[in-house]
């Protein structure tokens, strides 16, 4: 004997199974994005060789804001690392001592400390070496390691604070230990819960649609074989133009990359996979900054890395995906720095 079904039911039914599908949908992708990804941990990462202390911290972050740690007493860590403004100074290459153009687009100082090395080429293996690469450089800071010190020595503060955060040395404010401060500072500056580690975490909700559909597209397309872990990139060193190499304005001959450090021929054009977090917030791109839009970028690098013209709807949906690692922003006090005594010494 056969029972009607009302509409309803059918209704149910067609729906559940959609449902179902959708749910499935769902498992398959948040699975690829863990083989692809990581989440920012909810723990701060681990500095190797350079314990991460309360006062190391609080001291580093006078540092990164100081300007007397240039030559000119004008610029400071955060001129080309805003923390206000996604970690980079949003301008092609820095303005550094003297008005001097930099060489490079500055790179977001955020989550830094989960990159395998430090700037475009990896030439500085850790956050401590990075620190002290821009202070000295002529077009940056414009200053040396012992005025650096005979500085800080000047201000009684500055004396103390030292002590209280490298309580076992003897002579506590040296250069060495200024860069270990900044990198204590900068191991804080991560941005954890970006949509996507929510999307990771089980929020099905986390990620819209076209974010959904552009990670796919990311991954599928072989985005995600530069730019994964837990820094969206930031771990491995390839070629600029895979397939192609983009024209001489993003891509200028006198700049081989890599190349500069190793002298190896095989890193010619060879660059850092810039980390791919807050890349919402950090315009203009490459290393050049020659770039200011995103979707220009995610299309230059289909064609450049992928041999891809990517359709239009493809790079909006990309697009709309990379705007779900921007994640929760560091909230930084400005820090009241110590004034300057008459034995400190003038800005040049």
């Amino acid at each position: 004997m056969k029972f009607p079904v009302s509409a309803a039911l059918t209704a149910a039914l067609v729906l559940s199974g959609v449902m179902a599908g959708t749910a499935h949908a769902q498992a398959d992708l948040r699975d690829k994005a863990k083989q692809n990804f990581q989440v920012i941990p909810s723990i701060l990462p681990a500095v190797k060789n350079n314990a991460v202390t309360r006062e190391k911290v609080e001291l580093g972050q006078m540092l990164f804001f100081d300007p007397r740690l240039s030559g000119s007493q004008f610029i400071s860590c955060n001129s080309c690392h805003n923390l206000g403004m996604g970690g980079d100074d949003n301008v092609p290459t820095s303005i550094g001592h003297g008005w001097q153009k930099g060489p490079r687009n500055a790179p977001t100082v955020l989550n830094a400390v989960l990159n395998v090395a430090q700037f475009w080429d990896g030439r500085a293996d850790d956050l401590k070496a990075q620190a002290k690469g821009p202070i000295q450089a002529s077009v940056e800071m414009n200053n040396t390691p012992a005025r650096v010190v005979e500085v800080l020595k000047s201000i009684p503060e500055y004396v103390t604070r030292f002590k209280t955060a490298f309580p076992n040395e003897a002579d506590p404010v040296t250069f060495d230990n200024v860069a270990m401060a900044i990198e204590a500072f900068e191991a804080t500056l991560v941005t954890p819960a970006a949509p996507l580690d929510q999307f990771i975490e089980g929020n099905d909700n986390a990620l819209s649609a076209d974010q959904k559909t552009g990670l796919s597209l990311f991954i599928d397309k072989g985005c995600a074989a530069c730019h994964n872990g837990v820094n969206i990139g930031g771990n491995g060193y390839y070629p600029f133009g895979v397939v192609e190499k983009p024209g001489a304005e993003i891509l200028p001959k006198e700049d081989k990359g890599r190349f500069a450090v190793t002298k190896t021929a095989d890193d010619e054009y060879v660059f850092r996979a810039p980390p791919l977090r807050n890349i919402a917030l950090t315009a203009p791109y490459f290393h050049t900054g020659k770039v200011w839009d995103l979707e220009q970028a995610v299309a230059i690098m289909g064609a450049s890395q992928l041999g891809e013209q990517l359709k239009p709807d493809e790079v909006k949906a990309i697009t709309a995906f990379l705007h779900g690692l921007t994640g929760r922003q560091p909230q930084i006090t400005y820090p009241i720095l110590p004034v300057s005594t008459a034995s400190t010494p003038k800005p040049e």
